[in-house]
């Protein structure tokens, strides 16, 4: 079983059909069924943010929780290498350091994320690219 850290970009174009990544993102997730699925706290408020405006919050929530994905807090050793990352990568967003920090304190198999720019931040990363 491989440790796989998701990225919002995944989540968020898993829970909306439009999204340009959402079929690429659906066959990830279905490849990666099986693994020990993650997400770090502030990727998992981030793509809940769009359903909670739009009232579909519980059923975000239902369908991350059908992935038996756990939420990994950020703890303060994530955030120094979120705060090392954002140093060596000045491009990195604040919350993209984070998902990219959580991956690598937790030595992951896979980095599940929709951004191609991470391959210089991350090893191990798998880009879902739209359809």
């Amino acid at each position: 079983m491989a440790l796989i850290v998701l990225d919002a970009s995944v989540l968020v174009a898993l829970l909306d059909p439009a999204d340009d990544r959402h079929g690429a993102a659906t066959a990830a997730l279905r490849r990666h069924a099986g693994d020990d699925l993650r997400v770090p706290a502030s990727a998992y408020a981030e793509c809940l943010a769009g359903p909670a405006s739009a009232g579909r919050l519980a059923a975000a929530k239902r369908a991350i929780r059908s992935l038996v994905v756990e939420v990994v807090p950020i703890t303060e050793y994530v955030a120094e290498e979120a705060a090392e990352l954002r140093a060596r990568h000045p491009g990195l967003r604040l919350a993209d350091a984070l998902v990219v920090a959580t991956a690598g304190v937790l030595d992951v198999d896979v980095l599940l994320t929709g951004d191609p720019g991470w391959r210089d931040a991350a090893s191990a990363v798998e880009v879902v690219t739209p359809e």
